[in-house]
This record gives C-alpha cells, structure tokens and sequence, in this order.
C-alpha cells in the first residue's frame, strides 16, 4: 500500500492497482471501458450503458462535481486504473455519513463486467477501506446491499466486513422503498 495526496485528491496503489480521483485526461480511456461493458450480467449489473450523452466537457464537469463533493467531504469519488496499462477498472466512493462523534461513511464499489472474476474488485474495496480509515479518518464504514445480491455480499466479507442487520424500506430506488443488508468494518 502506497497512500499519498496529489493534486487532484488521495492517490493509493496496490500490487496491481491505482485508485484515485478522476483527471480531465481520463476521458478517452473512461468512457472506452464503459463502452467495452459487456450486457447485463444480473439484476444489479447496469451491463452495456447508453454513453451517448457523456461528451469531453459533460466528463470534465463531472470531474469538477467529484473535486467539489470532496472538497465539501460530501463524497469521496475514485476511479480504479490498472496499475500495467492504465486501464480504467471501475469506481469506487464514500459518501459521508456523519463527521463529530462518528465519524461515519457508507462505501460504494462498481467493477466493469468485462473484468469480473480477477480479484480486482477486492483488491479495490480492501485497499479503499485503508484510505477511508487512514486518509480520511472515518472510523465506521457501511456497505449498503441489496438482499439478493450475493456477490456484493461475498465482496464485502472477503474484505473483513461483517454483516450487521437488514434495514427494512431503506433506500428508494426503482420506484419503491427497498430492504437493504448493512455490513460494516470499524477502524483498529
């Protein structure tokens, strides 16, 4: 583990990665692999995403929307790059929950389907959860999942979360409020 702050925000790598914020000059690579996603692969998989509308300058706002979310400690946004190449793997987030006397995140993770099944995922989640504890100085952090989906359940607990309750009518997406499983890893 390598953490340190650049410029643009909290910088980390692994073995095989480098997780940090988006830059202005990721575009091309970015919107290459949301391109190459393969369909759906289950009910929580977005699979292949109409990326018609995601232009250079609407990339470039959102890169300026993830340094503002930062700035304010609203969000904390990270692509995840392949450390040989370069390649953009996906994204992980935290999303501040509460500071004072919590000091409290929820962690969000999103691999691209075409690069399922390599340990990457973990290796992003894992090294995550040390900058959110070290970097960022949270000291509790939730997983927010819904109840069918397994392999974010097994993510999460290959990563030393434990699974804490089911929270009923939790979160509303798709038109209903929906029950989600909370899994939580405290700092040491």
């Amino acid at each position: 583990m390598n953490l340190k702050v650049e410029k643009f925000g909290l910088i980390s790598e692994t073995e095989r990665l480098i997780i940090r914020p988006l830059k202005y000059d990721d575009y091309e690579n970015w919107l290459s692999e949301f391109e190459k996603r393969y369909p759906s692969q289950n009910r929580h998989d977005q699979g292949k995403i109409d990326m018609s509308e995601c232009t250079r300058e609407w990339f470039h706002k959102l890169v300026d929307k993830h340094q503002e979310l930062a700035l304010s400690d609203i969000a904390h946004v990270f692509g995840v790059f392949r450390k040989e190449d370069g390649t953009h793997l996906g994204m992980v987030d935290f999303s501040t929950l509460a500071r004072d006397d919590f000091q409290w995140a929820r962690i969000g993770y999103t691999i691209h389907n075409q690069y399922w099944k390599k340990g990457y995922g973990k290796e992003a989640v894992k090294e995550a959860l040390n900058m959110g504890f070290k970097l960022m100085k949270f000291h509790r952090i939730e997983a927010h999942i819904n109840i069918d989906n397994t392999p974010s359940m097994k993510l999460a607990e290959s990563v030393g979360m434990e699974f804490e309750c089911i929270r009923k009518g939790f979160i509303y997406e798709n038109d209903e409020w929906t029950d989600h499983l909370v899994y939580y890893k405290n700092s040491q």
